[in-house]
């Protein structure tokens, strides 16, 4: 691990969406937008910096005969230094953002496989959105390394968007899967070593809304924008889609006011086009220009898209605006210069009347080319119009003022020329992707310092490292409850030794869980993750992992989460001997006590890191954030080199959960179905056994054909 800015090796992730390092289709879904650009483009001004050795972009990889081969490919070189990694997660046609949370372990589980095969490991991870930052937080625990994180959109905030609009919190829930998010946005928040924004307003008025809101781990570093890309318009330079847009227009003489953003309703579209349509002073100055993406029927596009293209052509019709309006169906992401350079030659603006707008590229990218801006006068617009003094803010609902703005940049050619400079010079000084990479690399600096990555050595009994699969199975519930099954299980264990391990993770302590085995003759595991994942021990000896408590002990506060625990009812402590320095744990009485999800949002608002585990519906247990029995296990995968895939994971309880998910092969026995693990029965890789207890496992074992394609490895 490099411990200062020289030859650092960082790791952007970014999911959803599609991308690739040329020819972005930016627009064509609401998951193809600002995001996009943004992440190549860091990638990118990174990868040029001298302090830095490599730059990975990792994102999913999409196979689907509607899209180009380009997003198939399982690297992308875009520089010597950066490249774009896809990496399987879940079925392999482009889905929706919304659809990709299941998936999210597996790609989690994908990218560590990925990882272990590279000369070396990353020094951070800088997660953007909250899928990726749940793969981020998972990521940066496991491997101990600082997370960056970057939202780029929150859900508190879309949320709260939506109730305003009239829709239910079920209709929001079904469509959005909104509360996954926000529990991953919060979690992120909870272990981010730093949080990136564009703007003061993302801070205040976005991240206000979250528990774990704490100013002081976020910083504010806009965007930066490409000035060899976006200038100003050269003397006598012919811009060839000037052809599509003169094709429109009576006159195509007259200055063009332009609207850049893809089809979505909260870009206020709409609007702009009743104000234009409702002034016939704005009519006789300028004609409108609309690029909203590409294109080519309406009819196939997604619900949104179509019905805001339906709206914008119903409205072009009603205030009879043929002849005066500009609405191409496509372009290709290396016109957009061109467009804003057309633009401001003829002397036009650019507006922007989202309802909100997280930032603003496209103000930075018409400002750059030269053209005076109106943007709304919601979020991040703010912060570029008072860098810049480049133009007007207005109320994006308000037409009159709309019109006032845009009026006084079309007919004052003094004014326009002011903003057009201004815009220019101040893109230039604050908005510089050099200025943006200076200023992060100088915020990360020195993050390492404060986390141990994981070390190279195996702390591990070497011969535990030479088997070629694993068992993990909890205890209770399990392996107890069926003396004949339990036999027969560990009859099957020691006839397959040579190539298997053995591993128990259980809730219960070391103490605890030794005593039950004994009493029930189950052999001592070659692995035992005892205590919810806060402690490993391996092989006869007990040898504990002396790393692993160093690394959960990270922001762990026990004496605090004690305090907070105290003031609610229906909780009881449970004894001493179920309790350790990394578990608290509680009865839990489900008639008297808060909701599960209320008391974390409660431990959330103390600004408290903990992970809270509710098992059999009556025992509550509250640990670090790094521990949890499916983190202990893939540190045991990685310790031992044993892939995920080759490991069979038997859930009991909710605290299983995790374990289960992702690469491991998993099975849930017949008596824990309609419990807590019930949700997830339409899980790849999860198996529902029909037969209970240890003859479950059983079960398991013949249904993955676990034995038969195990090979011994060679010592």
């Amino acid at each position: 691990m490099n411990t200062d800015t020289k030859g650092k090796y960082l790791l952007l992730i970014s999911i959803h969406g599609l991308i690739r390092g040329h020819d972005l289709e930016l627009g064509r879904d609401a998951d193809t937008g600002g995001q996009t650009k943004y992440v190549v483009d860091l990638a990118r001004a990174l990868a040029e910096h001298d302090d830095i050795e490599r730059v990975d972009l990792v994102t999913r990889r999409v196979v689907d005969s509607l899209l180009s081969d380009d997003y198939a490919m399982p690297i992308e070189t875009m520089t010597s230094k950066a490249r774009i990694v896809r990496l399987e997660a879940g079925p392999e046609e482009y889905i929706p953002k919304e659809q990709l949370w299941d998936s999210l372990d597996s790609f989690l589980d994908n990218l560590v496989n990925w990882l272990n095969e590279q000369p070396r490991m990353p020094d951070l991870v800088h997660s953007h959105y909250a899928d990726a930052g749940y793969v981020g937080v998972r990521l940066a625990n496991l491997l101990g390394i600082p997370l960056i994180h970057t939202g780029h959109s929150l859900g508190r905030d879309k949320r709260k968007r939506l109730l305003a609009k009239g829709l239910s919190r079920e209709e929001i829930e079904q469509t959005y899967n909104i509360e996954r998010r926000i529990d991953a946005e919060e979690e992120v928040l909870a272990n981010a070593a730093l949080v990136i924004t564009s703007t003061h307003n993302e801070i205040e008025e976005q991240y206000g809304l979250y528990n774990y809101y704490d100013p002081n781990c976020m910083s504010v570093i806009p965007p930066g924008t490409d000035l060899q890309q976006f200038h100003p318009p050269l003397k006598g330079e012919k811009i060839a889609f000037a052809a599509q847009v003169d094709r429109f227009l009576t006159d195509p003489q007259r200055p063009l006011i332009l609207a850049l953003s893809r089809p979505d309703e909260r870009k206020n579209i709409l609007t702009l086009i009743e104000a234009y349509g409702e002034s016939h002073a704005l009519q006789q100055s300028a004609n409108l220009l609309i690029v909203t993406g590409v294109r080519d029927d309406i009819r196939d596009m997604d619900a949104g898209a179509e019905s805001v293209l339906t709206n914008i052509l119903l409205l072009i019709d009603s205030y009879d605006l043929y002849g005066k309006v500009a609405i191409p169906k496509s372009h290709r992401a290396n016109e957009v210069p061109d467009i804003y350079r057309l633009v401001a030659t003829g002397g036009g603006v650019f507006i922007n009347p989202a309802l909100t707008e997280p930032f603003g590229l496209t103000l930075l990218e018409a400002a750059a080319s030269g053209l005076p801006v109106v943007a709304t006068e919601n979020g991040g617009p703010v912060d570029i119009v008072a860098n810049c003094n480049n133009g007007e803010l207005v109320d994006p609902l308000d037409k009159v003022a709309i019109t006032d703005a845009l009026l006084k940049l079309l007919r004052d050619r003094n004014a326009w020329s002011r903003a057009s400079s201004n815009g220019i010079e101040g893109v230039r000084r604050h908005y510089s992707w050099q200025a943006h990479v200076d200023s992060y690399l100088s915020k990360i600096r020195g993050l390492t310092r404060k986390y141990q990555a994981i070390p190279s050595q195996r702390p591990a009994p070497r011969s535990l490292r030479y088997r070629d699969r694993a068992i993990f199975t909890d205890l209770d519930q399990n392996l107890i409850g069926s003396p004949t099954a339990l036999q027969r299980f560990v009859e099957t264990v020691r006839e397959n030794r040579k190539c298997v391990i053995f591993g128990i993770a259980t809730g219960r302590r070391i103490d605890s869980a030794l005593a039950l085995m004994k009493k029930h003759g189950i052999p001592r595991p070659d692995v035992l993750i005892s205590s919810l994942g806060t402690r490993i021990h391996y092989g006869q000896s007990l040898t504990e992992d002396d790393y692993w408590a160093d690394h959960i002990d990270h922001l762990w506060n026990p004496q605090q989460v004690r305090r907070v625990m105290t003031e609610l009812s229906g909780l009881k402590p449970q004894p001493k001997t179920e309790q350790s320095s990394f578990k608290l744990s509680y009865y839990y009485d489900p008639q008297k006590a808060p909701q599960v999800d209320e008391i974390i949002a409660m431990i959330r608002q103390k600004e408290l890191t903990a992970n809270v585990l509710c098992s059999f519906g009556q025992f509550l247990d509250i640990i670090p954030s790094r521990a949890s029995k499916g983190q202990a296990l893939r540190y045991v995968s990685q310790r031992l080199d044993i892939p995920l895939e080759h490991i069979l994971a038997v859930g009991g309880s909710g605290a299983d959960e995790d374990m289960m998910r992702g690469n491991t092969l998993a099975v849930v026995v017949g008596n824990r179905h309609h419990e807590e693990l019930s949700q997830l029965v339409d899980q790849e890789r999860i198996y529902f056994a029909g037969q209970p207890y240890a003859q479950g496992i059983l079960e398991a074992i013949g249904h993955y054909d676990f034995f038969s394609a195990c090979e011994v490895p060679k010592t």
